[in-house]
């Protein structure tokens, strides 16, 4: 093995999974989630050598991670692929472990753009401007895609369960 499949080896092993979490959050399948993962790492070892900052890598293939995520989505593969109907199921008491399950299902239901925001700024913790540089947008459109995504997110989880609360 070359030093250079090594050191992506070493990469891959060491972020596959936290970039596997990400996927879910965005798509809300694990397969798929898979398949975006591999689809961006794939992306990444074509470019390898030419990657000079690794010390940036997280955000690169999270950028990949997320594009590929949104391309699929216009291109309506989802549809094609998607079981099962949209119902959410009614939430159960918020100290119960199936308060996730709710709202990993109401996350789904959020446009995908919102989504993605809402994964970047609140479960991988990144600043505005970090989730503006990764989406090619502006910071104001973070900041508004977020509110948006947030307000569906606060009006789908009303009508399934009063009792989850979402912080403003």
């Amino acid at each position: 093995m070359s030093d250079r499949d090594a050191a992506f080896a070493d990469y891959f092993a060491a972020r596959s999974d936290a970039m596997r979490g990400t996927a879910y959050l965005l798509c809300g399948d694990w397969h798929r989630a898979e398949d975006l993962v591999q689809s961006a790492f794939v992306k990444l070892y074509l470019v390898w050598n030419r990657v000079s900052r690794h010390e940036v890598l997280d955000n690169y293939v999270r950028q990949i991670l997320i594009r590929t995520f949104l391309d699929e989505r216009r291109r309506g593969w989802w549809r094609r692929e998607r079981v099962g109907g949209d119902n959410v199921e009614p939430a159960a008491p918020s100290d119960s472990p199936e308060t996730r399950l709710v709202l990993l299902r109401a996350l789904a239901s959020v446009a995908p753009r919102q989504r993605a925001v809402l994964v970047l700024r609140y479960w991988e913790d990144l600043s505005i401007e970090d989730v503006a540089a990764l989406l090619d947008c502006s910071p104001g459109t973070v900041k508004s895609q977020a509110a948006r995504g947030l307000d569906t997110l606060r009006g789908l989880l009303a009508t399934t369960h009063s009792g989850i609360e979402m912080g403003k």
